[in-house]
């Protein structure tokens, strides 16, 4: 490969499926960079990334790792993104900031699918990205095998850049498919150039002519060359690979042993020779290059005493301490390497820095001296799975309301509301996993100790037929009395109608100053029905009634109405109501047949499915669930999809609920209200 010249500060991304080996790999490029000494590991818990007790705990990444260090006399920020799909929002944060995409994958082709959501995001929004086979060093898998596996979930052309030289069934090292040189694995060194074995010629040419092949494609000068039997400089196949990496035409494919040290530093000088650089990035995303200050913020950390940490790309300028950005001050700026920082005074056009205490800027904001400028920036991550929580210390309420705010500040995929039908706060997440690590979080920083439990079903109720009530409320006890009588009609409403009050009342029976109580009193009554939840579609009509001079009150005739309702209401035939969502299930096509046993399990009906637009091997499937059969769904769904089945809802409507099912929820809430 030939010298270049030096380039600004570049950031990279490190992203693919739980497991894949990430942070080993990240490890492993600092430790070739000579940014770390020795290479920690998952097992000691000492590596420069997941150093949160939430990921110390779990063994995983928890959250984005940041690393800035220098390769080779040129500045790099690595972005180590989690691998688990409930963390998808830090990676698609990353994405949105980087020039280029590392996407690491195990060396099983069973194991491809896992990653397809990353290639399809890169995919959709043009990112440059190529591929690291991880664990090559495990016996019983061929890189053409995971190669076509791989192809199959994404929508680019995967281009092989080297082909494994092997010994029995351990591979000991790689021929560059474009120098072709032979290179021999050496753990903990540089790889050693050897002379080309004659075993692999054959091979090493079928796969040259296809990497060449694939580049004609998008360029009919090699085209013309190649039909021509003239084969094209190593410098002009090197420049093509860059450009069209540069351009989102093609995924380069490399691999190796992150934890051996084998690939790792042809990875890099891959990286170093054809990542695009800032200005290409920013005009990838449309964003100006002029010479005002402009940031954009992709990662908040709230870090107890350093206080709020703002993580920004420089698009263009430069940003110094004690600037202010969007009307607020910057008060301190750090080059991150883990959980460790280091001050600086100025953060140049394309690094990464750390913005302290701007305390009014959120993730995805633009930052500029003019407060001018704005890049768009996705929307969160939609919640798939929630859980009721509440502190275990009485008189920490307004505590855990401020943690919750900081973290929906670092991470929009999390979310919290109160419920006001059942009276819990709900905390809303992308799985089961993603809040308990959350609420480790309340625990670890902020000494909140929350539990948690299945939320709530927001059940509703209401009749089937009318009746007519009369109820008198009089109560003497010496001075004034309370008198009110009133005779009320309850008619059911059409599903979705709510609750309609009126009167008839002539002659002056009731008073038209008491006829606002009397809708009080029903309205008091409807929060809690004969089934013991909240009533709806029911219109109450007001029509006779007595008044007394002296007794007569608000009070007694709201009492008098409320009295009528829950009189009345038992002879209305009540039947419960439960929420019915409308589901849209997303998973790879191999799957879909099992999507019939999944929804009649959870008592719902399938609508219809198509393929999924966009998405190579992928089909929607349009479903109805009860609520009630919605809380773990997620878990089921993508235990069956090797994890990368997902969905979308919304709320439809309210239907009827009866059965063994419906008898046990009632009894359950006449249980819980005594």
């Amino acid at each position: 490969m030939s010298s270049k010249s030096p380039s600004g500060p570049r950031v990279a991304a490190i992203v693919g499926p739980y497991l894949s080996g990430k942070t080993s790999l990240l490890e492993a490029m600092l430790a070739q960079a000579g940014t770390v000494n020795r290479k920690g590991t998952v097992k000691e818990a000492n590596m420069v990334g997941d150093g949160t007790p939430e990921a110390k705990a779990r063994q995983m990444s928890t959250e984005l790792n940041i690393a800035t260090t220098d390769y080779l006399g040129e500045p790099w920020t690595f972005l180590d993104c989690p691998g688990s799909v409930e963390l998808a929002q830090e990676f698609r944060n990353a994405l949105m900031v980087t020039d280029t995409a590392i996407v690491v994958c195990e060396a099983d082709p069973e194991k491809a699918l896992t990653a397809g959501p990353v290639l399809q995001f890169l995919g959709e929004n043009s990112v440059p990205h190529l591929v690291f086979i991880n664990k090559m060093d495990v016996h019983g898998h061929t890189v053409k095998a995971t190669l076509d596996a791989l192809q199959e979930v994404s929508s680019l052309p995967l281009v092989l850049r080297e082909i494994p030289i092997r010994n029995g069934d351990d591979i000991t090292g790689h021929v560059d498919l474009v120098s072709e040189g032979a290179f021999e694995w050496k753990t903990g060194q540089p790889s050693q150039l050897i002379e080309f074995p004659d075993a692999v010629k054959d091979r090493e040419q079928q796969a040259r002519t296809e990497l060449l092949e694939t580049l004609a494609d998008f360029d009919d000068t090699l085209l013309e060359n190649l039909l021509e039997d003239i084969i094209p400089s190593t410098d002009e196949i090197y420049a093509t690979l860059a450009k069209d990496l540069q351009q989102s035409l093609i995924v380069p494919v490399f691999f190796g042993s992150a934890e051996q040290d084998n690939g790792v530093r042809r990875l890099l000088k891959a990286l170093r020779h054809e990542t695009p650089e800032v200005a290409a990035t920013a005009e990838r995303l449309g964003i100006g290059t002029g010479g005002e200050a402009v940031a954009q913020v992709f990662k908040t950390v709230h870090a107890g005493h350093a206080g709020k940490l703002s993580f920004a790309r420089v698009w263009s300028g430069e940003i110094s301490d004690g600037m202010t950005l969007n009307g607020s001050r910057v008060s301190g700026l750090n080059h991150a390497l883990g959980q460790k920082h280091e001050k600086i005074t100025k953060a140049d056009t394309g690094e990464i820095a750390a913005l302290g205490r701007m305390e009014d800027v959120a993730t995805g904001t633009t930052l500029s001296a003019s407060s001018s400028v704005e890049i768009n920036w996705p929307a969160a991550i939609k919640p798939l799975f929630s859980l009721s929580i509440h502190t275990a210390q009485h008189g920490d309420e307004v505590k855990l309301s401020s943690a919750l705010t900081k973290l929906i500040d670092e991470d929009p995929s999390f979310s919290y509301e109160p419920n006001k039908d059942t009276g819990e706060l709900l905390v809303w997440g992308q799985g089961e996993m993603h809040l308990l690590i959350s609420i480790d979080k309340l625990k670890n920083r902020y000494n909140l100790e929350v539990t948690s439990r299945r939320a709530q079903v927001p059940y509703k109720e209401t009749i089937r037929k009318p009746t007519s009530q009369h109820a008198r409320h009089k109560k003497q006890s010496g001075g004034h009395g309370e008198f009110g009588d009133v005779h009320i009609e309850i008619k059911p409403l059409p599903r979705g109608s709510g609750f309609d009050f009126s009167n008839t009342i002539t002659g002056g029976v009731v008073p038209k100053n008491y006829i606002p109580a009397v809708e009080n009193g029903i309205k008091g009554y409807m929060s809690r029905g004969p089934l013991g939840f909240p009533v709806v579609d029911v219109s109450v009509t007001l029509t006779d009634g007595q008044y007394h001079a002296v007794d007569s009150s608000d009070m007694a005739f709201k009492k008098a109405a409320a009295l009528a309702m829950r009189e009345g209401m038992p002879n209305c035939n009540p039947v419960l109501l439960e929420p019915i969502f409308q589901v849209q299930i997303s998973l790879p096509s191999e799957f879909t047949s099992k999507i019939q046993r999944l929804v009649s399990g959870r008592r719902g009906q399938i609508l219809g499915f198509d393929a999924k637009p966009g998405w190579k091997g992928w089909d929607e499937v349009s479903v109805q669930l009860p609520q009630s059969e919605m809380h773990d769904l997620i878990i089921e769904l993508r235990s069956m999809t090797l994890g990368v089945g997902t969905f979308q809802w919304k709320f439809d409507r309210l239907q009827e609920f009866s059965g063994k099912e419906a008898d046990q929820v009632v009894a359950e809430r006449a249980a819980a209200n005594e």
